[in-house]
């Protein structure tokens, strides 16, 4: 289908700054849709490159989520958090809030909605954040049968949360930990190649209904992403085993960190994720199947964590 009008919710988080350039490029009117957005100096240089609108929005307000998407013919939700926090529960933004955005497409006329989820997300999962995804698939799928769901694995580029997150760590500390020995996998995607994806999603054939796993070319342990992230920094800093239980006495102590609102180091969400792999199942569609070619991570990530990339 061409690009006409599309809303985006989450527009001003590192996904969603790639979502909204990427849409912007190929000439659509993209009303950009975040919490503060009409305060983000990012969304302001994007709205002075294309046909990007930013609009303030609180998705768990039907009436604004309504307005927003009155004219679209397509809709994008990007939204998540982390961890939870005074206000922003799992429950409202990942289990309530796709539903409610489904709900208010339907109405809308609009023709394409995608929810980007995540790899994992099951309504059975001990996680409560990937439990609160899965109920955020069912209940857009419910309400607007023709999602379709990505479900990407971690996400990396400039500005990510994990690669700079655990470079940020390596600056002050002299050692890296590696819960469980840091044998669990993952399989980090590049940002451009997810919004490649939620491009094709919204303009492809036979793609609607559907979910694809969005996973890169490279699976790795954390230990070897971290053995990574140091070759690339040029920094040389102890990789720490340590056992599972010191995860969730940290992870406790964030909770409470969380419960100020502060950011948390890990909490006991995060500890329980870290016992299981972040990758693509067995015969999953994924980017091969959106006709994309997956990047891999040493080709961007010398240009973010390397020498010039902006690290001391």
């Amino acid at each position: 289908m061409p690009l006409q009008q599309i809303t985006v919710f989450g527009a001003s988080g590192f996904v969603g700054r790639a979502v909204v350039e990427r849409l912007g490029r190929a000439g659509a009117r993209v009303i950009a849709a975040a919490r503060h957005a009409e305060e983000s100096p990012v969304l302001a240089a994007l709205a002075a490159e294309a046909d990007v609108v930013p609009a303030d929005c609180d998705i768990t307000d039907g009436e604004r989520v309504a307005f927003l998407l009155d004219g679209s013919d397509a809709a994008v939700n990007l939204v998540g958090i982390l961890h939870e926090s005074p206000g922003r529960s799992f429950q409202a933004l990942h289990a309530d809030a796709p539903g409610l955005i489904a709900e208010a497409a339907l109405a809308a006329g609009v023709d394409r909605f995608v929810q980007v989820s995540a790899i994992g997300a099951d309504v059975a999962s001990p996680s409560r954040y990937l439990s609160s995804k899965g109920r955020g698939e069912t209940a857009a799928w419910a309400a607007f049968p023709k999602t379709t769901i990505l479900r990407p694995s971690v996400i990396f580029g400039p500005n990510d949360s994990f690669f700079n997150r655990f470079d940020a760590m390596a600056r002050l500390a002299p050692a890296l930990p590696l819960f469980g020995g840091g044998r669990n996998l993952f399989q980090p995607v590049y940002v451009g190649d997810v919004a490649e994806a939620v491009y094709v999603a919204l303009t492809g054939e036979g793609v609607q209904g559907s979910a694809y796993e969005l996973g890169g070319p490279d699976r790795a342990s954390f230990r070897k992403l971290m053995e990574m992230l140091l070759a690339e920094s040029g920094r040389r800093r102890l990789l720490l085993p340590l056992p599972m239980f010191l995860a969730d006495l940290i992870g406790l102590l964030g909770d409470g960190i969380a419960a100020l609102g502060l950011t948390p180091p890990l909490t006991r969400d995060q500890a329980r994720m870290l016992r299981t792999d972040n990758v693509m199942r067995d015969g999953a569609d994924g980017l091969e199947a959106l006709g994309i070619e997956a990047t891999p991570m040493g080709a961007i990530l010398p240009a973010y964590l390397g020498p010039g990339g902006g690290r001391d």
